[in-house]
């Protein structure tokens, strides 16, 4: 699948195939493929959490109160511990943290497409609950939770959420014309 087909392609699937569960080896790729994300300081602190465990899965669904959650064959958890990335940045380095667990998400949502895979980014979740099924440490954050499995839709194509033109400015913000360029010839 080319990079602009699976952009485009990549959307929340929360109605899974009961009948049909994935290979947990294809999820591992799509789990390789955050390694490539850009690290501050090339510091990698990003960690994930496969789960096939039904009983996990239960109480894991229960701290989102979202029940399609429960409907997956597995549950991915990404969190990640920003203590490294302080030491290395200050108090910066929890904003870069953050960045660098977006970017590797991303990363590892594109290939689940590209996989033929589904999911949902679910941010909201309980998260010492989340902690105490899963054993994570309290110093570490949980950036979210993913349910994976094959889409009981069919798949559209998805249309743009919004313009371009509403989101993108030149030279300063809220100036919405690039400036022309003169031509000396």
């Amino acid at each position: 699948m080319e990079l602009d087909s699976a952009i485009q392609k990549r959307k929340s699937v929360r109605k899974f195939n009961l009948k049909k569960k994935p290979d947990w080896r294809t999820i591992i790729e799509c789990i390789d493929s955050a390694r490539f994300a850009p690290m501050a300081g090339n510091n990698y602190t990003l960690k994930f959490i496969l789960i096939d465990d039904e009983e996990k899965i239960k109480e894991i669904t229960e701290s989102c109160h979202q029940n399609f959650v429960s409907e997956s064959k597995y549950v991915v958890v990404a969190c990640s511990d920003p203590s490294r990335t302080v030491n290395l940045f200050g108090e910066a380095g929890k904003v870069y943290s953050r960045q660098q667990a977006g970017a590797a998400i991303e990363n590892f949502l594109l290939k689940i497409t590209e996989s033929g895979l589904s999911t949902c980014w679910v941010g909201k979740f309980v998260e010492e609950q989340v902690k105490k099924v899963l054993g994570i440490p309290e110093n570490v954050n949980i950036e979210a939770i993913f349910p994976i499995g094959y889409n009981a839709e069919t798949l559209r194509t998805r249309v743009a959420k919004i313009d371009l033109n509403r989101i993108l400015y030149f030279n300063s913000y809220g100036n919405v014309k690039m400036k022309k360029i003169h031509s000396t010839e």
